[in-house]
């Protein structure tokens, strides 16, 4: 999928900001397109690990929280940490009851099971809870939309929450409630996890029991602040930083095995390595085991224990992978036959999905339509339990908040949510839904974008500019790593490379010595990079090989210059489908990729650009007359059904 470009506008206090900070010009340029706009700011930017958290009594109800729990410890009370089940969840409960453990409270925690009692507080649960001797539960990661069960609960158990996701219209009429989205709480940074508001509430109760300044154990609050994709800004921003920083040495036996079964134990650890590695790893967990077991290793304090749970992680991590594919090809199956790139939003159910795996399957199918997507588990009882994943323009939680005649519940972010839906609503939940989304976005919206910093050609990349970047780490949400483009050149020696020849390598400057620049799992795009002038979108760096420093480009995406951009009119599209009904003919559907496709026109004696064919593809589809096996990922051309019109589809009319 082509991506716009989104190029910042140019920075004319630039040049007198980077003297102050004693930064290049393109660095201060960076800060100033995050915001970043005075030294005071840009220095804390730069460098959070000299800058001091806030006091964590600025959250409303931290004082009654803390007050409620020295009382419990003191009086020998059964505590119980309430949490969720994934990473972030399971990262703030091993935080809190490690802490509590040490300043000597009876304490353990309860994970809810995902299929069977859900996201957040279960009335059951809670029962069986206070049912045991607890008298004092302390939720982290959840709890803010449960009302009705806390309301359930009053003078039975006393409950104090902890949470970051957004409240209601009503709070849980709890003994406390922490979450820095409250309305009234005056606490500067609002863009904590699940985890940073356990983190706080550990700051408050070290002062307050023991007169001591808190700050350690921050492995655990990265673990769940780079997971539940939170702006890596403010207070994130040290926490990440120092966390990561702490892993590979980590006191915590459960990281460390975490690490060595991701076979990354040689490496600096980095926010790539949490999300794709560790996280998902623990997240198995929750997906389709128990949550549980998560909790059990980042507590573990014994080496083989550690290592054992690590290793039953992994295994169910490759469990998850084979779930997430099946499930993916039977949403997609749903979808066949359709139109999803004139649908407004994507939703689709089965029955008995796993729970756990849809947000995934969400997250994928975002990936490869970007469009609002939301995926249903129809369950035994007629209940639809969904995940919500939305593209930017659309405000998840919003939108379903404008839908929420037809939703038993929900909750969630701007850009992920959760819900449940009667079977018999989901129609209705669709339609509504669909129409949302619609006025909501417009054409624009859903073409993807990349954001640009600047316009900077391969050759001028240094040393010295790579290193000074490594300053604007960690990345993340709010703090994406910084991308440049180059416009217009052309590539040399472009190849496959990798253990199935999935990746591609190529060459670009016009020095004596070009650049490698590396584009993972494009790899079918070498002929068109050896044929066309291409735009380009990377991220600089440095590898190091055998003792060896070179630079190199990271590529984040290609597309045709402006001069292949040539438009196809009604006699090149006659020629494109005359050309794609001859490869059905012969092979019974059409099993490439529109690079593919490109080269295999051009080497027919024509000539085409990558865009040209593209284009022409989206057209047909857009007008019935090409569709996409998703199952089998091949094109194919159904039985015509009398004359169609070009100005029946949307990009061929908006370029007339």
């Amino acid at each position: 999928m082509l991506k716009q470009w989104k190029l910042y506008d140019t920075v004319p206090e630039s040049a007198a900001f980077a003297q102050k900070l004693g930064i290049t010009e393109l660095s201060a340029g960076i800060l100033w397109h995050r915001g970043i706009t005075n030294i005071e700011e840009a220095e804390r930017f730069l460098h959070p690990e000299k800058q001091p958290f806030y006091d964590p009594f600025l959250m409303k109800d931290m004082d009654a929280a803390v007050a409620r729990i020295k009382q419990a410890i003191t009086g020998g009370e059964k505590i119980m940490v309430y949490g969720d089940y994934d990473v972030d969840g399971m990262s703030a409960t091993s935080l809190l009851v490690h802490n509590l453990k040490k300043l000597g409270a009876a304490v353990s925690f309860h994970i809810p099971d995902r299929v069977k009692e859900g996201y957040g507080f279960n009335l059951p649960a809670l029962q069986q809870i206070a049912a045991k001797g607890v008298t004092l539960l302390v939720s982290v990661d959840c709890g803010i939309a449960s009302v009705d069960d806390v309301a359930a609960m009053k003078g039975k158990l006393d409950i104090i929450v902890t949470d970051h996701h957004l409240p209601g219209d009503v709070l849980p009429d709890a003994l406390a409630v922490v979450n820095p989205h409250r309305a009234d709480c005056p606490y500067p940074d609002k863009e904590l996890c699940g985890a940073g508001v356990a983190f706080k509430l550990c700051q408050a109760l070290w002062r307050e029991l023991k007169g001591e300044e808190y700050g350690q154990d921050l492995e655990l609050v990265a673990l769940g602040t780079v997971a539940d994709i939170v702006p890596l800004t403010g207070e994130n921003r040290r926490i990440v930083k120092e966390g990561l920083a702490s892993m590979q040495d980590s006191s915590f036996a459960g990281i460390r095995a975490l690490i060595h079964v991701a076979g990354i134990q040689d490496k600096a650890v980095n926010t790539g390595h949490v999300g794709f590695q560790l996280a998902p790893r623990l997240n198995a967990a929750g997906r389709i085991g128990s949550g549980t077991k998560g909790v059990r290793l980042l507590l573990s304090e014994d080496k083989e224990e550690a290592d054992k749970l690590a290793n039953e992680l992994d295994l169910l991590n490759t469990k998850r992978q084979s779930i997430e594919q099946e499930i993916l090809k039977l949403a997609e199956d749903q979808l066949a036959g359709k139109d999803p790139d004139n649908m407004p939003a994507l939703v689709v159910a089965g029955e008995n999905w796993n729970p756990g795996v849809i947000g995934i399957v969400a997250s994928r199918l975002v990936d490869r339509y970007y469009k609002p997507t939301i995926v249903l588990s129809i369950q035994d009882d007629g209940v639809c339990k969904g995940s919500c994943r939305s593209i930017e323009g659309l405000h998840m939680y919003e939108a379903l908040k404008k839908c929420q005649d037809h939703i038993i519940q929900f909750g969630g972010h701007a850009q992920a949510a959760g819900l449940s839906v009667e079977l018999s609503e989901l129609p209705a939940f669709r339609e509504a839904f669909s129409k949302v989304v619609a006025e909501t976005l417009s054409d624009e919206d859903y073409i993807p974008k990349v954001n640009v910093e600047f316009e900077l050609a391969p050759e001028a990349v240094t040393f010295e500019l790579v290193e000074e970047l490594a300053l604007f780490e960690p990345y993340g949400m709010g703090n994406p790593k910084p991308l440049f483009g180059c416009r217009g050149i052309r590539a040399m020696g472009a190849a496959a490379i990798g253990s199935q020849k999935q990746h591609l390598r190529f060459q670009v400057g016009k020095t004596a010595a070009p650049i490698a620049a590396l584009f993972w799992n494009k790899s079918e795009y070498a002929g068109i990079v050896n044929a066309e002038a291409i735009d380009m979108v990377y991220s600089p760096a440095i590898n190091e090989w055998q003792g060896r420093r070179s630079l190199q480009c990271m590529v984040d995406t290609l597309g045709p210059a402006d001069g292949e951009k040539v438009f196809p009119e009604r006699e090149q599209l006659v020629a494109i489908y005359r050309f794609l009904y001859g490869i059905q003919q012969q092979e019974n559907s059409i099993p490439y990729t529109a690079a593919e496709l490109t080269m295999n026109f051009c080497q027919r004696g024509n000539r085409i650009s990558l865009y040209t064919m593209s284009t022409g593809l989206r057209i047909f589809q857009e007008l019935g007359l090409l569709r996409l096996d998703l199952k089998e990922n091949h094109y194919y051309l159904p039985k015509a059904s009398g004359r169609m019109e070009l100005d029946n589809s949307p990009t061929y009319r908006r370029h007339r």
